[in-house]
C-alpha cells in the first residue's frame, strides 16, 4: 500500500495507516530494518529518485501537487538537496525524507534458529473424530519439558509443533540470508489425509512449505512494511520511521477423511453399471431365464417380423427402381 494524505496541516503517509495483518493463520517476524530517526512535520527537499523531483527553478515545481510515489505535497519552491549538489522540489512532509536519511541495519541472521509454535487441530464431525498436531508423552512430568526442547522432524518428531525458521526456509527451497535482505511470504500447508478404517491415532498431519510472493529477481519482491514510533521532542511531535523486512508465514490447512460404508458402495456400483448399460442386460437375462412368465415378457419385448418374398425389378433404359421401397423420391436412381 502506498499513498499520501493531507489531514489538516499534517501529511499522512503509509506508516500512519497501514499495518501488517495479524491473526491465527498469519505469523510475521522482522529480520532487517531501515530506520529514519527524528522525523518531524515540516518542509524539506523531495527524494531525488522520485519522478520529476529534480528541478532548476520554482517553475519546475507545481504548488499543491502530490506525487503518490513521493513523500508529500509540493510547496512550489525549488530548493537545494541535502548534500547541496543539486536541487529538488520542496515538499511538506515528515522530514528528513526516508530515501535520504534511512539507516540500514544489518540483518538478523541469528533468526535462522528462531522457532515458530504452530498449534493446529481438525474435526471430522461426520465421523466424530477430533485430532491435533501435538502428541504429549505419556509421562506427565515430561510433558512440560517436551514443548520447550523438541523441534519438528518428519521422521523423529512428527508431533512436535516447533518449527525452526531455517528449516522452513530450507523446505521452501529458499536461502535464509537472502530472505533476511528482501523478506518473503512462505505458505505452511498442513494436510490431514486420514483413513478412518484403521485406528484414528494413525491420522496425523503432513507439512509442506512453498514461497508465495514474487521471486527475488523481480521489482518490489519480498515482504516489508512500515510503521512509526511516536514521541514528543521539545514539545514537537516526532517519530522514528521503521521499514521492516521479514518473513510472513501463512498457515493453510486442508483436511480429508474417509471410512468404508456398505450403502454408498452399493449405490456407486449400481450407478456405474447403469452408466454403461449393464443393468439393462442383467435385468433382461433374469426376466427371460428365471421368471415363470418369461414367455409373456418375451412376447412383449420382441416383435416377430415375417420374411417378405424376393422383390422383382423392372429393367429398361433409364433407372433401376426397388419396387419394395416406400421412398417416393427417384432422384437416387442409377442410370444404366
Amino acid at each position: 500500500m502506498k499513498g499520501i494524505a493531507v489531514h489538516g496541516d499534517d501529511i499522512l503517509d503509509v506508516a500512519e495507516y497501514a499495518r501488517p495483518s495479524e491473526g491465527g493463520d498469519v505469523i510475521s517476524t522482522i529480520l532487517r530494518r531501515e530506520v529514519t530517526y527524528a522525523q518531524q512535520q515540516g518542509t524539506c527537499a523531495e527524494y531525488h529518485q522520485v519522478d520529476n523531483a529534480n528541478c532548476t527553478s520554482d517553475l519546475d515545481c507545481v504548488e499543491g501537487e502530490i506525487n503518490f510515489n513521493g513523500h508529500g505535497r509540493r510547496t512550489g519552491r525549488c530548493v537545494w538537496y541535502y548534500n547541496y549538489t543539486f536541487k529538488t522540489c520542496e515538499i511538506q512532509s515528515w522530514c528528513p525524507v526516508e530515501g535520504y536519511a534511512a539507516v540500514r541495519e544489518p540483518a538478523l541472521v541469528e533468526a535462522i534458529n528462531f522457532t515458530v509454535f504452530i498449534r493446529n487441530s481438525i474435526h471430522f464431525p461426520k465421523f466424530k473424530v477430533l485430532r491435533g498436531n501435538i502428541k504429549y508423552p505419556e509421562n506427565k512430568r515430561k510433558q512440560s519439558k517436551y514443548l520447550k526442547k523438541c523441534h519438528y522432524d518428519e521422521e523423529k518428531e512428527p508431533y512436535c509443533p516447533n518449527f525452526r525458521l531455517g528449516y522452513i526456509a530450507n523446505k521452501a527451497r529458499e536461502n535464509f540470508k537472502e530472505l533476511c535482505q528482501t523478506g518473503g511470504v512462505i505458505g505452511v500447508f498442513i494436510n490431514w489425509k486420514c483413513n478412518l478404517d484403521v485406528n484414528a491415532s494413525n491420522c496425523k498431519p503432513t507439512y509442506s512449505f512453498r514461497r508465495l510472493d514474487t521471486r527475488k529477481d523481480l521489482p518490489n519482491s519480498g515482504y516489508y512494511y512500515r510503521f512509526g514510533k511516536y514521541y514528543s521532542k521539545d514539545g514537537v511531535e516526532s517519530r522514528t520511521l521503521i521499514k521492516a523486512f521479514g518473513i510472513r508465514l501463512d498457515v493453510i490447512v486442508h483436511g480429508h477423511a474417509g471410512k468404508f460404508s456398505l450403502v454408498p458402495t452399493i449405490i456407486s456400483i449400481v450407478t456405474a453399471m447403469t452408466s454403461v448399460g449393464i443393468c439393462t442386460i442383467i435385468c433382461d437375462w433374469i426376466m427371460l431365464t428365471f421368471i415363470d412368465k418369461n414367455e409373456i415378457y418375451s412376447e412383449r419385448k420382441f416383435d416377430e417380423v415375417a420374411k417378405e418374398p424376393m422383390q422383382h425389378f423392372s429393367m429398361g433404359f433409364g433407372y433401376i427402381v426397388d419396387s419394395g421401397s416406400t421412398h417416393s423420391d427417384l432422384s437416387d436412381g442409377v442410370p444404366l
